[in-house]
């Protein structure tokens, strides 16, 4: 670590490398999102250049599915025993450069292959960033991080990927959807390159953090909360109340889950279908849920916080927000497939509602995962995920199949009945339950 440096009035201070680190996670999960959501963007031109249907583009997406869920517990696992830094540089540099054998593919049966490398690159990202957070800001601040870092910054790249994709890049410059996923990979790769040459696991492990910074990120919980995970412990301090209160926290992101697979994977293709939008018209309503799930995020991580100091309850406080949160989701988006259905232009402003009140919750999520992860966070949010998507890989062929076969009204449905079920089982949610008995001894 470095020598302390003083503030203008000659005092110690504590550097500010926490930053640069809140910029990489921020920047990574912008990224993450932007490549991710580009896949929905290309489906009209995949339908009309290699003739895939609605059915079979699902299926592409339960290929990411498959290996994004199958990956998610041994990279968390991984970055909890082994530190974040290599890890999650390496995986972003493999996720870019399967972005751009999207674009390459020249058959569907290579653009398969690259949707499960896409997928592999992609899995366990988000728990890594997760213990990210974790080791490098305080618990007082932690969830507005978070609401940043891990909502915000997702839910915006996913709006700029409609943004500079559709409305920008094809629609206004020209260019072929080849040339802009080409573009977005190459943007990828320098940021993994970045990431590996600033970043470090900790402040004790960066050459420019100080002492005082260590400590205002350690606060009360101290070294041993960042340290390695060993998985013996793992093991042994589960018990029976932390497996089911994590199972509560399961069926949560399940449902969730199910809902957001319309957002990530089918609101481009839809205005194409059900209004015949042209591109930048389609680029700038599709970006509209997105930037709501944005907006929803970096306010419910402040709420969260600035409630949890307020009343000093963490339980209620998580479980609340992320209730009413879900619930207000559910009720706007039935009374816009009920009432405004028929105006794309109202139907989307309603949607950035929806994923307003529905990304409030999203930011409790990171919280409660993070509370009762402890050293085990990466893990935790490995697993919560991975179980998500075991079941939401299902979804993005029955939405695609619903759709053909019945209406685009009837998906919307189905998102609003999984809202409701993710409001109630927030109620059962306990954050202050950890995983492991020796964190929740200490806390």
């Amino acid at each position: 670590m470095s020598t302390m440096p003083s503030d203008s009035s000659g005092s110690a201070a504590p550097t500010r490398v926490r930053y640069m680190v809140f910029v990489l996670g921020f920047g990574t999960s912008w990224m993450l999102y932007l490549h991710r959501y580009s896949f929905a963007l290309i489906k009209p031109f995949l339908k009309e250049e290699l003739d895939v249907s609605n059915t079979e583009l699902g299926m592409m997406d339960t290929v990411f599915s498959m290996t994004y869920a199958g990956l998610q517990f041994p990279t968390g696992l991984l970055g909890d025993m082994a530190g974040v830094h290599w890890l999650l540089g390496g995986l972003i540099l493999l996720w870019s450069i399967a972005l751009a054998g999207h674009a390459w593919a020249p058959t569907k049966g290579l653009l398969y292959v690259f949707r499960a490398l896409f997928g592999a690159g992609q899995a366990g990202v988000f728990s890594l960033v997760g213990r990210l957070t974790r080791c490098w800001f305080p618990a007082s601040v932690r969830t507005t991080v978070q609401g940043w870092v891990g909502v915000f910054a997702g839910r915006f790249g996913g709006l700029a990927a409609n943004i500079l994709v559709l409305t920008v890049m094809i629609g206004i410059w020209g260019l072929k959807w080849q040339t802009a996923l080409y573009i977005l990979a190459a943007a990828g790769i320098v940021h993994g390159i970045v990431f590996l040459v600033a970043f470090r696991n900790s402040p004790r492990q960066h050459p420019g953090s100080n002492d005082l910074e260590v400590d205002l990120v350690e606060g009360e919980e101290g070294a041993a909360a960042n340290e390695p995970l060993k998985f013996r412990d793992l093991l042994r301090q589960m018990d029976r109340r932390s497996i089911f209160n994590l199972a509560y926290i399961n069926i949560s992101s399940i449902l969730s889950s199910v809902a957001d697979q319309i957002y990530s994977l089918w609101i481009p293709l839809f205005l194409f279908e059900q209004y015949a939008l042209k591109f930048k018209e389609m680029g700038i309503y599709s970006a509209l849920p997105l930037l709501g799930g944005a907006c929803g995020g970096m306010f419910g991580g402040f709420i969260s916080d600035r409630l949890i100091r307020m009343t000093g309850n963490r339980r209620w406080v998580r479980s609340l927000v992320g209730c009413f949160g879900k619930a207000m989701a559910a009720a706007i988006l039935a009374i816009a497939v009920l009432f405004c259905f028929d105006d794309p232009y109202v139907f989307c402003g309603m949607l950035f509602g929806v994923k307003f009140f529905a990304d409030i919750s999203l930011a409790s999520r990171w919280g409660t995962v993070t509370d009762v992860g402890g050293k085990a966070t990466a893990t935790v949010f490995a697993f919560n995920n991975s179980v998500a998507s075991f079941v939401a890989m299902f979804f993005p062929a029955v939405y695609g199949w619903v759709s053909e076969t019945y209406d685009w009204q009837t998906v919307f449905w189905m998102a609003c009945a999984s809202y409701v079920g993710c409001s109630i089982a927030w109620l059962w949610v306990d954050c202050t339950v950890t995983i492991l008995a020796s964190d929740r001894q200490e806390s």
